[in-house]
């Protein structure tokens, strides 16, 4: 009874004040400073508009609820500009300029208070005892502790303008200039139900980055990786897996490149563990235009493909009157050879010529020489300029010219596919080096005409799609 009789006395000598409630700190906290309104701050004065500004005082008939019918009549007749000014314990003052805005989270004809100088920061009122106020402002040094401890950092969504960027930043527009290749693991049988394990296919991952490298295509290692295809497997295959059925089965995946697992269906499904080689030229791509005169009547290049799936120019005739001169392509060309590099093709009309995949029987998919041909040709006799991007193993290419904006040149005829260029081992470095033109050379396409003496359709590689004619009637290897 005392205690009650002791509460009751503490109520009646402090009176209920409108305080604030801040709602939403700013941007860097300053609601903690003494420049800000704060919780627990009583009010002394709203102002309402500009200029001859209408001026309510404490106390605040209606309290809370009254200052809110204030806040709505004024909101309803956009006199939105108020200042508010408070007092605290220690004789200390502050005072906000804001906007009554509706507070949507406070429910109906329910308004708060945005700050002018940070829009993050938003505060309310609330009706308080004077004495409970002085405990606020008293606590404020335990009460950013614990802000400190519940404030979380926010994340969301941002627009971006991807289009745009896409065109503006890359070297070629809506291409990335990441470049990899897929290997599958290797069959170990006919009937493709067994496969080599990983180290296997890592293995030949690494064979065939080393032997692009040392047949001169001017490329470097980024990151390899293990990528998991999903597919349905059946029979043999089915029984042939390492089953993923349970935990302790988790030990015999660490070199498998297939394990199965059954749905809820009861289908089988299988995963194959492949290998992604990850590599990047060794300066850059150099894009090479080349425009068509009407009097052109070849291009003055030859293409040619490596066993590793890469095509590369593999001569060019010097004549100052050809496309391949005048764009600077034979320039590059004798740059290349002086560098023991060959000069790959990395895209033609901005798509890429790069081999992609190896398939489980081993084979690399890449593209055709005599396609590649076709298209050439055709450019020439449409006269449409040609749009092609090669590998640069020198960044000085670029200061000295190429790369930096794409060389314009007439263009004329397309090559068709010549004998390859044999490769012979410097006897000063590690590197191989083109053979001089001049020194009789077995080409591939010689090879395989004495084998194929009739003039035919022959597979050019493994796969399925890759092809390439042998004994052409024309009396050269230049269209």
């Amino acid at each position: 009874m005392p205690m009650d009789r002791t509460l009751q006395s503490e109520s009646m000598r402090s009176p209920t004040v409108l305080s604030i409630e801040c709602i939403k700190g700013s941007s860097k906290a300053d609601e903690w400073t003494a420049d800000m309104l704060q919780t627990g701050d009583i009010v002394e004065e709203i102002r309402i508009g500009s200029g001859s500004a209408l001026s309510h005082k404490a106390p605040f008939k209606g309290g809370k609820s009254g200052v809110q019918k204030i806040l709505h009549t004024s909101y309803r007749n956009k006199e939105t500009s108020i200042l508010v000014r408070v007092r605290r314990a220690s004789d200390e003052s502050a005072q906000l300029q804001a906007c009554i805005v509706p507070n949507e989270t406070g429910g109906k004809k329910q308004y708060m208070l945005r700050s002018i100088a940070d829009p993050n920061y938003t505060v309310g009122f609330s009706d308080r005892s004077e004495s409970e106020c002085f405990e606020l402002q008293v606590s404020r040094n335990s009460r950013i502790v614990s802000e400190l401890s519940r404030t979380r950092l926010q994340d969301g969504y941002v627009w971006y303008p991807w289009q745009r960027r896409m065109q503006e930043v890359l070297s070629v527009p809506n291409s990335s200039c990441f470049l990899s290749i897929l290997l599958l693991p290797k069959a170990s049988d006919r009937a493709a139900s067994r496969y080599n394990d990983l180290e296997d296919t890592l293995a030949r991952a690494d064979a065939w980055l080393l032997a692009s490298q040392a047949s001169g295509v001017p490329i470097l290692f980024i990151n390899i990786q293990i990528e998991s295809l999903l597919t349905k497997i059946s029979g043999e295959t089915a029984s042939a897996t390492v089953n993923a059925g349970s935990l302790s089965d988790l030990a015999n995946l660490g070199n498998a490149t297939l394990y199965g697992f059954e749905d809820y269906h009861g289908v089988d499904i299988g995963v194959v563990r492949a290998v992604r080689l990850w590599y990047t030229p060794l300066a850059r791509e150099i894009a090479v235009e080349i425009k068509l005169k009407e009097d052109d009547t070849k291009l003055g290049f030859a293409i040619s493909r490596t066993e590793e799936g890469f095509i590369y120019i593999s001569s060019v005739i010097d004549d100052e009157d050809l496309p391949s001169t005048r764009s600077g392509l034979s320039t590059l060309y004798k740059e290349s050879m002086s560098a023991s590099r060959l000069l790959v093709v990395s895209r033609l009309s901005n798509q890429k010529v790069l081999p992609w995949m190896v398939s489980s029987t081993g084979a690399v998919r890449c593209f055709d020489t005599v396609s590649l041909s076709q298209k050439l040709s055709l450019h020439r006799h449409a006269k449409v300029p040609i749009l092609m991007h090669v590998f640069s193993w020198d960044p000085s290419l670029v200061s000295r010219g190429f790369g930096s904006a794409r060389l314009r040149v007439p263009s004329t005829s397309v090559l068709p596919l010549t004998s390859e260029v044999r490769l012979a081992h410097h006897p000063n470095s590690n590197q191989i080096l083109p053979l001089p033109p001049d020194e009789p050379s077995e080409s591939v396409v010689t090879r395989e005409q004495q084998q194929q003496p009739d003039g035919r359709l022959q597979r050019d590689t493994a796969g399925e799609t890759s092809f390439r004619f042998h004994d052409f009637s024309l009396p050269n290897n230049w269209v």
